[in-house]
């Protein structure tokens, strides 16, 4: 692995607050509902478990979620897709850009609107995602030699010791299955996704680095934007 990274979504992730925190649930509510469209049996839909478990972690009301997966029946749900878009920030930074919308007009200028407005671009298709692979990641809130060895027996690829606790990474097949054994194993769970992991992580030059926070925190105040990702070092 390319070594935990500062930058990452999950440790860049302001408090939320009142104000954010009806923004957060639609986001939350419309991956929910793309995921619904496989199955709403999260035992034998994988995906929306995994969303589900995020909504759970968000402290998201049962009414919403129950909302969420009714949309399904819905032919708004119909029109909601998952996008991903590619971008270059300050210093050359590679960016990964994940949203849920029902209007790519509106998204891909909003998108474009905030990377330009920062000092960043949107990139060709291909070129920045090369430079990640899509990883299972979790957090667990235990440290220590015991909680490594216990991440790396429930199937872990990697794993390392972070401010709050340990990241994990698995095999994107395999996030629900380590995610499991680590709860069976007694750990404490406070996040299970999956991301775009950088294969490397790249240096941000000092003069750029408060232009790249300000950009990565307008693209996620974007209401379609469900995820950012980087390889910022």
């Amino acid at each position: 692995m390319s070594g935990h990274s500062k930058w990452a979504t999950t440790k860049r992730q302001k408090a939320v607050v009142d104000a954010k925190r009806g923004a957060l649930f639609t986001k939350i509510g419309n991956q929910i509902a793309i995921a619904a469209r496989s199955g709403t049996d999260p035992n034998m839909n994988p995906s929306l478990a995994m969303v589900l478990e995020k909504a759970r972690l968000a402290n998201m009301p049962k009414a919403n979620i129950e909302r969420a997966i009714a949309r399904v029946k819905d032919k708004s749900s119909a029109d909601l897709s998952e996008e991903t878009y590619e971008a270059y920030g300050p210093g050359g930074i590679g960016i990964v850009i994940e949203a849920a919308t029902d209007n790519k007009n509106r998204t891909v200028p909003a998108v474009r609107h905030a990377l330009d407005k920062n000092g960043g671009r949107l990139a060709d298709p291909g070129s920045v995602l090369f430079q990640f692979s899509r990883k299972g990641v979790i957090i667990i809130s235990d440290k220590g030699e015991d909680a490594l060895m216990a991440a790396l027996e429930a199937g872990a690829e990697d794993a390392e010791e972070v401010d709050d606790g340990i990241e994990i990474y698995t095999p994107a097949s395999d996030l629900m299955k380590v995610r499991q054994a680590l709860l069976d194993a007694g750990m404490n769970v406070t996040s299970a996704e999956l991301q775009y992991v950088a294969n490397n992580l790249v240096p941000v030059p000092e003069d750029q680095a408060e232009k790249l926070e300000k950009l990565l925190d307008a693209l996620d105040d974007l209401d379609d934007v469900t995820a950012v990702h980087t390889n910022a070092a």
